[in-house]
């Protein structure tokens, strides 16, 4: 199962990065046309914030798959090996609870989304549903780590 899980946020991340180069074009396209036409391209900013929270959302669990979030660990360092193992351990579940009330939240929100984006008319249910889908990936992410951390206490 973690095989499968690991290889399914890999290819979610993909396809988050698949919206960085459309996100980099419209940006220079609508600065270029704002420069020398003193027009702005219509829903550039919509479709940035769209592409924007596309990236962000898939990207999350991979990003703890390959431990790139930022961490603290100028405490951690003061402690004993089984101290950390503790901190790690709680932290994670902390994690995992935050992941659950991600995914539960996103997909409360998407069943019940109807609306449209103002300028361009895109549905919203469809971004809504991503935040469901990051969570759950990311928890399963976190639940793998605690997994990890429970055999490294059975050492």
């Amino acid at each position: 199962m973690e095989r499968t899980v690991r290889r399914i946020t890999y290819y979610l991340c993909l396809g988050g990065m698949m919206g960085a180069l459309p996100l980099m074009v419209l940006t220079a396209a609508d600065a270029l046309s704002r420069s020398f036409l003193a027009r702005p391209l219509p829903g550039v900013i919509e479709l940035s914030e769209y592409l924007l929270s596309v990236m962000v959302l898939l990207g999350a669990a991979y990003t703890q798959q390959v431990k790139g979030h930022v961490g603290v660990d100028f405490l951690l360092r003061r402690l004993s090996p089984k101290g950390k193992r503790g901190v790690r351990m709680a932290t994670t579940v902390l994690c995992m609870f935050i992941a659950a009330i991600l995914a539960v939240e996103g997909l409360f929100h998407a069943l019940q989304e109807r609306t449209v984006s103002d300028m361009l008319r895109i549905p919203q249910k469809p971004f809504k549903l991503l935040v469901f889908v990051a969570g759950v990936m990311l928890l399963l992410e976190f639940l793998m780590d605690f997994k990890g951390l429970l055999k490294e206490e059975e050492r």
